[in-house]
């Protein structure tokens, strides 16, 4: 059990942080209680906001002392509640947004150390400041910050050619829950020392310490880049189409996303200045992105004549590869604002989901007509990255029902369902937006014991007091 801070506790907290990084001020507190979809409410005495790893550490070392629970937070974009505490009161939240510098950037190393508070598309920017890129994007890049995607192994766009979070993570900066500082900046390339600590702490969400910098991997700027729009029949022709131009052209591609002409049709509806790439509409799209180096063959070229090949071959019935950067840009702009379409039509079932990359042509397709036969009415938009084997498999209420009835009646046993079938296939329920509160119960019904039991085991090492984030992962 952990214990509510007390009057001492926060005394000694606001003497080590100063006005700037301690508040009692509920009114300035209450922004960031409140998760990014509006599911979870929760409460904290104080907002605690650290400017340098000593302070993260005297924070962590006495609420330790005293047994405090902490809950850390960076943008506040969480789909699943992980970074908010939990309606008691009894835990304190740690922002991670003061600590916001870049501290080095090297094109020589191919790596960028960035604090936890770095919000992505600073990353971006340092990086393109050297002549590098980072590879991974995604739609919050302009307020999830390095500490959050590496607490929930983000993903994004471009995972199918760079891999997620994970992969790009060279090195890692923590406090662990005793207070103790885990120095793991290196970025080292090869490192045979035992337990990587490293791996533990992304994807843990805050429940094994609080991350406060990380070496991230650069990449060389692309000499071209190319975007093409394409109409297919079905899930599987797509996939076969992705291993046709792969076979052609190699990790050179970076993005393959599945878009059906449902997801399409809302963003063309509802988001003003959208229209549709293609004169006829098909039951299935897909956005391919490809990347050349600096001095090989155009991208577009070899985009267009791989295309050409599959259109040959029937696996595309059309297509069109972008002229410009701001038809580039315009192509993706559908894509990503498929959630922005489907929130402007009201709330709705999202599920994050993988299954192996073969399995999700025909996944898609059964787990869709599972939903839609037993829950009459309901709709099903599942769109993603299928190169990855990772789809967002969303529910809507049916139009004559009150949404918010429907859901909190029919919610649970839709998303049963669903994670019935992820699991039967051999899948994952969360593929890149963590656990956090959304999923626990979920996670334990479905998860293997023995994988769940070793979690807690680690957990329980790490932190026996289980001050970090509680309520996460595990209940």
């Amino acid at each position: 059990m952990t214990t509510p801070p007390s009057e001492t506790l926060l005394a000694e907290l606001q003497a080590i942080l100063g006005p700037r990084g301690f508040t009692r001020d509920q009114a300035e507190i209450a922004p960031w209680l409140t998760d990014w979809r509006g599911r979870f409410q929760g409460r904290s005495t104080a907002l605690l906001s650290p400017a340098s790893t000593a302070e993260v550490q005297a924070v962590v070392m006495r609420c330790a002392e005293r047994g405090t629970a902490l809950v850390p937070q960076g943008g506040n974009s969480s789909l699943a509640g992980g970074a908010t505490p939990t309606g008691d009161g009894s835990a304190l939240l740690v922002s991670m947004r003061r600590m916001h510098a870049v501290r080095s950037a090297s094109a020589e190393d191919n790596v960028l150390v960035a604090e936890a508070g770095v919000v992505l598309s600073a990353v971006h920017d340092a990086a393109g400041g050297i002549g590098r890129r980072f590879p991974l994007s995604l739609g919050a890049k302009g307020s999830a910050t390095v500490g959050g995607l590496i607490s929930t192994n983000a993903g994004g766009t471009q995972v199918l050619r760079f891999g997620p979070m994970r992969s790009l993570t060279l090195g890692l900066e923590a406090v662990l829950p005793d207070g103790s500082l885990y120095r793991g900046l290196s970025a080292l390339r090869k490192d045979n020392r035992g337990y990587d600590l490293r791996h533990l702490l992304i994807g843990a969400e805050g429940t094994l310490g609080i991350v406060t910098a990380a070496s991230l991997q650069l990449v060389a700027l692309p000499g071209s880049r190319a975007v093409a729009w394409l109409g297919l029949a079905s899930p599987e022709a797509a996939l076969m189409l992705l291993r046709r131009i792969e076979g052609r052209l190699g990790e050179s591609v970076e993005s393959f996303e599945l878009i059906p002409a449902a997801a399409l049709q809302l963003v063309l509806e509802r988001i003003p200045g959208t229209r549709g790439p293609l004169a006829t509409t098909y039951a299935w799209n897909v956005l391919v992105e490809l990347t050349g180096r600096q001095g090989a063959a155009d991208a577009g070229e070899s985009l267009a004549s791989a295309l050409m090949s599959a259109l040959d071959e029937g696996l595309a019935l059309d297509g069109v590869v972008a002229a410009s950067e701001a038809q580039c840009e315009a192509l993706w702009r559908l894509r990503d604002s498929i959630a922005e379409a489907e929130r402007q039509g009201g709330p709705a079932l999202k599920h994050d989901i993988s299954v192996p990359v073969a399995a999700m042509p025909g996944f898609m397709e059964s787990a869709r007509a599972a939903v839609e036969g037993r829950f009459t009415g309901s709709r099903v938009i599942a769109f993603g990255h299928l190169g990855d084997g990772n789809v967002h498999f969303n529910v809507q209420p049916p139009d004559s029902a009150d949404s918010e009835q429907w859901l909190a009646r029919k919610g649970p046993l839709v998303t049963a369902l669903v994670y019935d079938m992820v699991a039967a296939a051999a899948g994952s329920i969360s593929a890149e937006h963590g656990i956090g509160q959304l999923k626990v119960p979920d996670l334990i019904r479905t998860t293997d014991p023995a994988r769940h039991a070793a979690q807690r085991a680690i957990k329980h090492a790490l932190d026996p007091a289980g001050i970090m984030n509680p309520g996460k992962l595990f209940p």
